[in-house]
């Protein structure tokens, strides 16, 4: 050390730290410059977004239309099953439809037999806002494939569900929006995709 306790600098050293530096910039490119997972990340956070300041308007907040839509669905789902068909643990289940059945749009009520076991339904405010969710939904579709002909939304959607397909696989992640996607041949006309639920 030199006096007064400071320490010499090794200029081999700092030159060789400033070559790494200037090795690793180089290799750095701006995020998503030809990401396909960058692309799709920003994609979905404006849907997200989007979708988000219309459900506003109806007065649910993002992740709310989700349960109002599965619940339009099926009917009445038990607690489980609604979890189980988000991929959410119960207790955010819960939590939400706990704030849904606050403002009147879901109804829960107890298995006959065994208290345990809670079923829930939309009331008809609820299926109001489903309807609602719906056109939501539609318009926001329209919004983001706007300027795409009929084949390439039929070849987004077929990669997109590859894709998903590809990483559930490598996750052990299974579910009927992976695996109940029947392959859809280019060909066909867009009118037989039909919307999922979720």
């Amino acid at each position: 050390m030199a006096k007064g306790g400071a320490a010499k600098s090794d200029p081999a050293k700092s030159d060789s730290a400033k070559s790494d530096v200037t090795k690793s910039d180089k290799r750095l490119r701006p995020p998503g410059s030809k990401s396909v997972g960058w692309a799709l990340v920003q994609a979905a956070r404006l849907h997200r977004s989007r979708v988000g300041d219309r459900l506003a308007d109806v007065d649910l907040f993002a992740g709310q239309e989700q349960v109002v839509q599965a619940l339009a669905a099926a009917g009445t789902m038990t607690m489980g099953d609604l979890a189980a068909t988000l991929r959410v643990r119960p207790p955010t289940a819960s939590k939400t439809i706990s704030r849904l059945a606050a403002l009147g749009f879901v109804e829960r009520r107890a298995e006959a037999g065994d208290g345990r076991i809670v079923r829930v339904r939309l009331t008809e405010m609820g299926l109001t806002k489903a309807a609602a969710i719906e056109r939501i939904w539609d318009d926001v579709e329209a919004e983001l494939l706007d300027g795409f002909d009929g084949k390439e939304k039929r070849r987004l959607r077929k990669l997109l569900r590859k894709a998903a397909r590809n990483l559930a696989e490598v996750s052990g992640v299974t579910g009927h929006e992976v695996e109940g996607d029947s392959e859809m041949d280019e060909d066909e006309p867009d009118t037989l995709a039909v919307p999922e639920a979720l």
